[in-house]
């Protein structure tokens, strides 16, 4: 996928991806389940998508559909491909402000990135990255907002005292150990990954630089959710309980998530544990305030244009429902 394609007139992702015809109608005669599609990155970020194996549901069954970027997630969510995805907030909310029908039932998660700079590279600190080359996924990312904040509080200007170049998170790690960055912020395991294989070293905890900010959440279409509300009623739950118990047993949580995530359960038991706070799954109600300070960062940091309506967009009606 080209990255620019999804910087298109649009505003939103328009990459080329095979898409499956469409889920909405596809709830079973006889009262059997109704199968819902959720696309999902296979990071400790949505790690709530093991509620699909862990889960027990009797009204739904959870399809995970696994793609290599965010992007592509929002562009099957679009087109219908999918009835619901973990996207970052930014992209969600672009999504969405270009007419999207789409809503915010939870957050996916916490915190959960890192600024990882290349081992022995003479970067020890913020100031350090003056004249460096550091990745994010996206222009519309969370990360790319934590990077520019930080940068700003440590008085240095990101569009001239270094290069934010766009990759893919897959190609972190090597393009670090390789040389064709300095650095990266992403979502974990990546910058768990760099350090256990001493090519990189962890900067900056995303929790340091804005503690406690949102992140993905998980956009489920309109016609879904007016269609079938009980079952994404069950889906949130399951997937509150599946947050419970990430949070509460990280060692097995990080062990059951091989199968979905594909990631050394050492590698995401570390994510979930060290240090405490660095990636958390709890208190996942989509709030206006947290919308509202990303929107406040993306107009500030000429990510977008203006604020949007976040009236009808935000349903924190099905977790409030799971408690």
């Amino acid at each position: 996928m080209k990255r620019r394609e999804f910087l298109g007139a649009s505003g939103l992702a328009l990459a080329a991806a095979p898409l499956l015809p469409g889920t909405i109608g596809n709830a079973l005669a006889g009262g059997r389940k109704v199968r819902l599609k959720i696309g999902y990155l296979p990071i400790t970020d949505h790690m709530l998508i093991i509620a699909a194996e862990r889960e027990s549901f009797k009204t739904v069954a959870i399809e995970p559909v696994k793609f290599s970027s965010w992007p592509e997630i929002a562009e099957a969510l679009k087109a219908g491909a999918i009835d619901g995805g973990f996207l970052l907030t930014p992209i969600g909310l672009t999504l969405r402000g270009n007419g999207a029908p789409v809503q915010v039932v939870m957050l996916g998660h916490r915190n959960g990135s890192v600024i990882t700079v290349k081992q022995d590279a003479g970067i020890d600190r913020i100031e350090d990255l003056k004249g460096r080359s550091i990745a994010v996924p996206s222009p519309f990312s969370t990360h790319n907002i934590l990077l520019r904040k930080v940068l700003t509080e440590h008085q240095m200007d990101p569009t001239r005292d270094l290069r934010i170049v766009d990759m893919a998170p897959p190609e972190m790690v090597n393009a670090l150990a390789t040389g064709r960055i300095d650095g990266f912020i992403v979502a974990e395991p990546f910058g768990a990954q760099a350090e256990a294989h001493e090519v990189g070293k962890i900067l900056m905890l995303s929790k340091d630089i804005w503690p406690d900010h949102i992140c993905c959440v998980l956009n489920v279409r309109e016609a879904v959710i007016d269609k079938h509300p009980e079952a994404v009623q069950e889906m949130v739950s399951g997937m509150a309980r599946a947050a419970t118990f990430i949070e509460e047993h990280p060692a097995e949580a990080a062990k059951g998530s091989v199968k979905l995530i594909g990631q050394r359960p050492a590698i995401v038991e570390r994510v979930l544990t060290t240090p405490q706070g660095r990636l958390t799954f709890h208190d996942l109600v989509p709030r206006e305030a947290d919308f509202d300070a990303t929107q406040d960062y993306m107009t500030a940091f000429g990510i977008a244009k203006g604020k949007m309506d976040l009236a009808g967009y935000l349903n924190a009606s099905f977790i409030a429902g799971a408690a």
